[in-house]
């Protein structure tokens, strides 16, 4: 067990980054599938905003703002374990998926939260797994919609829903 101690655990944004264990085999598509489902779920149950996520074959990244109680530590350990389970499921196999700790990192200006944006909107493409970013389904951000309080991610695919938006 890590002894790492973090000194702010919510009521901001943080910039989370988990990876697939090494001995794992690559996500493929039904399982960005599960991991975006998992995702939906534990945000729908325990109401935790996410502003801009990527999944690619062997980590994640998201930006997401855990409201107190929750901490990014909990939000982290429920995808890991519900995206685990699924996986696992489909896979037929058991144990762990992802690295045991993950990197969070608290944004302190708006101008570190749009690079951390920018970052996570590259990404696809300097895996070398798209010529443009829009190209990868598995990439959103969040936009706010007329007259709602609630958030709804938009590009290739939605977590919101779990559809890809009009017009894909």
């Amino acid at each position: 067990m890590s002894r790492l101690r973090r000194l702010v655990l919510s009521d901001r944004f943080f910039f989370f980054t988990c990876r697939l264990l090494p001995h794992r085999g690559r996500l493929e598509e039904p399982e960005f599938e599960s991991l975006a489902r998992v995702v939906r779920e534990r945000r729908e149950k325990h109401q935790f905003q996410l502003s801009a996520w990527v999944f690619l074959p062997d980590h994640w990244h998201v930006i997401s703002f855990p409201r107190f109680p929750l901490s990014t530590s909990w939000v982290t350990e429920s995808i890991k374990v519900g995206s685990t389970l699924r996986i696992n499921a489909g896979r037929k196999e058991s144990g762990l998926l992802w690295q045991p700790r993950f990197f969070d990192r608290a944004l302190r200006s708006v101008k570190e939260y749009y690079e951390k944006v920018e970052y996570i909107h590259l990404n696809p493409m300097r895996a070398g797994l798209v010529k443009r970013a829009e190209g990868w389904p598995w990439l959103g951000r969040a936009r706010a919609q007329r007259g709602r309080r609630a958030r709804r991610l938009h590009a290739g695919r939605s977590i919101a829903n779990g559809t890809a938006p009009a017009g894909k």
